[in-house]
């Protein structure tokens, strides 16, 4: 069965990241591409509390959903989510962090090493 999507982007994003799992033999992006594909309701939102607690300086760290803004971050880390609240991401850069998409993150490292899945 073929999953319809109403958002573009998040279509778009699926079938980048599977088409890397394929080429690259990239599990992290086919487990990724699994969990966005999931109903909104089921979908992860992460804090950036979670996120402080699992991640050290420099680490980056994949959300597939949405980063929230409820807690602190206390060392800079780059982060890859499908999406963000606004005050999730003032933290993210006070704290001296990056907020990127997924699709950029997956271009940028398409074998996906050292990526933190967090949800």
């Amino acid at each position: 069965m073929k999953a319809r999507y109403t958002n573009p982007e998040r279509a778009r994003t699926v079938k980048l990241l599977r088409k890397l799992a394929r080429e690259k033999k990239a599990k992290v992006w086919r487990r990724i591409a699994e969990m966005l594909e999931k109903p909104v309701r089921r979908r992860c939102a992460v804090n950036l509390s979670r996120i402080n607690r699992y991640t050290k300086p420099g680490d980056v760290a994949v959300v597939p959903g949405k980063a929230l803004g409820t807690g602190f971050l206390d060392h800079p880390v780059t982060i890859a989510a499908f999406s963000f609240s606004a005050k999730a991401r003032e933290k993210i850069e006070a704290a001296g962090g990056r907020c990127l998409s997924l699709e950029q993150l997956a271009s940028a490292n398409p074998k996906g090493s050292n990526v933190k899945i967090l949800g």
